[in-house]
């Protein structure tokens, strides 16, 4: 019984990383922070705007962990330093945070993702999103 669990937990894992090491896909992150840039603070929910934070800070995360060139450029290295300090958990909006704050650190995250997303495409030559 103990094989099984230890076995599911293995699998679990190593899905997970697997969904870790896929390639960033350009298109679909410019669609996300595309579509919270476009969202409008009277005409959003706290929920619709809760609703797009995991993913988003999710793909934040993942560029972060891309070479983006920060060891030889400031600018670069100024981004990343403001994308670690935005996905710290002590820095997301919590239940208690207003929602108008909700939506500043939102667009933040959007529009720094959309910033290293340039800087990631550059580097590795793709189209720019």
């Amino acid at each position: 019984m103990m094989t099984v669990a230890s076995t599911g937990k293995a699998m679990e894992l190593a899905e997970d990383s697997e969904a870790e090491d896929s390639p960033i896909d350009v298109a679909v992150i410019s669609s996300q922070t595309e579509t919270v840039l476009h969202l409008r603070m009277d005409t959003t929910t706290r929920a619709a705007m809760d609703g797009h934070l995991p993913g988003l800070v999710k793909e934040l995360n993942r560029l972060l962990g891309e070479d983006l060139g920060a060891e030889d450029d400031g600018e670069a290295r100024e981004l990343v330093r403001k994308g670690t300090r935005l996905i710290d958990l002590t820095n997301r909006p919590t239940a208690e945070t207003p929602a108008f704050g909700t939506f500043l650190y939102l667009r933040d995250v959007a529009l720094l993702t959309r910033r290293l997303l340039w800087i990631y495409s550059e580097r590795n030559g793709l189209d720019a999103p």
